[in-house]
C-alpha cells in the first residue's frame, strides 16, 4: 500500500511549454482569475490572431493579383486584421464580450465575402466551422453560444439563397475562384483536424488526471484507515463504523529518555527523527499486518486481531514488538542521546470504530487498552513487557521471561512477563508465514 509520501507528489511533473514570447501573447488582455475564463479568452485571442492573420495574407496576396479590381475587399481585410487584433482589449469589459465581437466580425465580415466573390469560390464552407464557437464561449454559456450559431446558420442559408455563383466582384475571373474552392476545402480539412486534436486531446489529459487524483483520494483513505475499514465508508452501507473484537492484541511503545533528549536538539532534528523511526515502525506493521492505530507525541500505538483472527493477531503483534526493538538498536542518536523503547502489550476485549468528521479518526477502546497502556508505563526500558494473557496466547511461539506480579495504576496486581524472542521451533514457521503475508499483500 502507498504511503502518504507516495501520494504527495514531491513536484508536478514538468510540462512542454510554449515560447516566453507566445505565452505573453495568446494572454493579451486577460486578466480573470477563474481557470475556465482565462481558457477561453486565450482560445478568443487566438482565433482573432488567426483571422487576423488570415485577412492580412488575403489583403498581401489580392493587391498583388487585383490592386484595383478588388479594392473594397482590400480594405474589409486591412479593417477585419485591424478590429481582429484589437478583440483582446474588450476582455477586462466582460468574460465572453470578446468572443461575441470576433463571432460578429467573423460571421459578418464571411457573409460579405462569399457575396462577392460568388459561391463558385467555395468560401461558404467555412460557415460550417460555426461549431468551433463552443470553445470560446464555454458549454456553461450554451445560450450565448446558440445565438451565434444560429445567426452562422441564418448567414449560410442567406448566401445560399441570395449569393450569386460569380459574385459582384471580377465575375470573369473563374480560375481566381476556383483556387479560391481548393484552398477552403483544404483549409476547412486542417481547421477541423486541428479543433478534433485539440478537444480530444484535453479531454484525455483532463480524464488522466481525474484519474490520478481519483485513485489519490482513494489511497488517501486507506492511508488515514485500515483497509477493510476504509472498504466499508466507501460502500456507505453503514451510519456508523462500530465494531466489537473479543480477542485484541493491543501494544504501546514508548520512548525512554525522549523528554530530556529533546531540550538538546532543534526542532527540525527533532521532528526529522521521530518522522524517521515512526516511519519505519509504519513500515514494520504493513509488513506483519497489524493495524497502526495512532501516535501520541513519542508514544506508539498498533493493535492486531481486529480482522477477528485473535491467534494470528497476537503472533503478529509479539513480531512486531521484537522487530521494532531492533529497528531502535540499529536508529541514529538523537543528538547525544541514544534512547530504548519500552514496550507494552495486552490481550482483551475492545471496541473499534471510527470517530470525528473533520480529521477522521480509527481508534479502540475498552479496559484492555488501558492495562496495555500501563503494562508499557511500568516497562523497563528495552524490554517488551506483556500480560498472562498474552503469553497463553503465543507461549508456544515465543520465548519468556517471567517477571512476577506488578502493581498496575488503578488496577488489582498483575501477572507480567518479559516477551525476549521467537521459539527455535517456531522460527521457520515465522518465517513462512511472512513469506505468505508478504505474497498477499503484493
Amino acid at each position: 500500500m502507498a504511503g502518504l509520501r507516495e501520494l504527495i507528489p514531491k513536484s508536478r511533473p514538468r510540462q512542454r511549454q510554449a515560447p516566453p514570447w507566445i505565452s505573453r501573447l495568446v494572454q493579451l488582455g486577460v486578466t480573470a482569475e477563474d481557470p475556465y475564463i482565462r481558457r477561453r479568452q486565450i482560445f478568443t485571442n487566438i482565433g482573432a490572431f488567426a483571422i487576423a492573420l488570415n485577412a492580412f495574407s488575403h489583403l498581401l496576396l489580392n493587391a498583388v493579383l487585383f490592386p484595383w479590381e478588388l479594392m473594397p475587399l482590400h480594405i474589409y481585410n486591412a479593417v477585419v486584421t485591424v478590429l481582429a487584433l484589437s478583440i483582446h482589449r474588450l476582455h477586462p469589459y466582460g468574460e465572453n464580450l470578446g468572443a461575441m465581437a470576433l463571432s460578429t466580425l467573423t460571421i459578418g465580415g464571411h457573409t460579405y465575402v462569399v457575396l462577392a466573390l460568388g459561391l463558385n469560390s467555395g468560401l461558404q464552407i467555412y460557415f460550417t466551422l460555426a461549431g468551433f464557437l463552443l470553445f470560446i464561449f464555454g458549454i456553461e454559456h450554451w445560450r450565448q453560444f446558440t445565438i451565434f450559431f444560429a445567426a452562422a446558420f441564418l448567414a449560410l442559408i442567406a448566401t445560399l439563397y441570395f449569393g450569386r455563383p460569380a459574385g459582384f466582384m471580377i465575375p470573369q475571373q473563374a480560375d481566381f475562384r476556383e483556387t479560391l474552392a481548393v484552398q477552403a476545402l483544404i483549409n476547412t480539412m486542417i481547421i477541423n483536424v486541428l479543433l478534433i486534436v485539440y478537444a480530444l486531446t484535453a479531454l484525455r489529459r483532463a480524464e488522466i488526471e481525474l484519474s490520478q487524483e481519483f485513485a489519490r483520494s482513494e489511497s488517501l483513505i486507506d492511508v488515514i484507515l485500515p483497509r477493510a475499514i476504509a472498504a466499508r465508508l466507501k460502500r456507505g452501507e453503514e451510519r456508523r463504523i462500530a465494531d466489537k473484537v473479543s480477542s485484541a492484541s493491543i501494544m504501546f511503545a514508548d520512548l525512554s529518555g525522549f523528554t530530556a533528549a529533546t531540550n538538546a536538539v532543534g526542532p527540525d532534528e527533532l521532528v526529522g527523527w521521530l518522522d524517521e523511526l515512526f516511519c519505519s515502525f509504519d513500515e514494520l506493521c504493513s509488513r506483519n499486518g497489524v493495524d497502526k492505530i495512532k501516535t501520541i507525541g513519542d508514544s506508539y500505538m498498533a493493535v492486531g486481531g481486529l480482522d477477528g483472527d485473535a491467534g494470528r493477531g497476537a503472533v503478529a503483534i509479539c513480531r512486531l514488538a521484537l522487530e521494532m526493538q531492533q529497528q531502535m538498536s540499529r536508529h541514529k542518536a538523537l543528538g547525544s542521546h541514544r534512547l530504548s523503547l519500552r514496550i507494552g502489550i495486552h490481550n482483551g476485549t475492545v471496541v473499534a470504530g471510527v470517530i470525528g468528521d473533520l480529521r477522521v479518526s480509527y481508534d479502540v477502546w475498552g479496559d484492555a487498552v488501558n492495562v496495555a497502556q500501563r503494562m508499557e508505563a511500568h516497562g523497563e526500558p528495552g524490554r517488551i513487557q506483556v500480560s498472562a494473557q498474552v503469553v497463553a496466547m503465543v507461549g508456544h511461539r515465543f520465548a519468556f521471561e517471567r517477571r512476577g506480579s506488578i502493581a498496575l495504576k488503578g488496577l488489582a496486581e498483575t501477572e507480567a512477563w518479559f516477551l525476549t524472542g521467537v521459539l527455535a521451533d517456531a522460527v521457520k514457521e515465522t518465517a513462512n508465514s511472512g513469506e505468505d503475508r508478504d505474497e498477499a499483500l503484493r
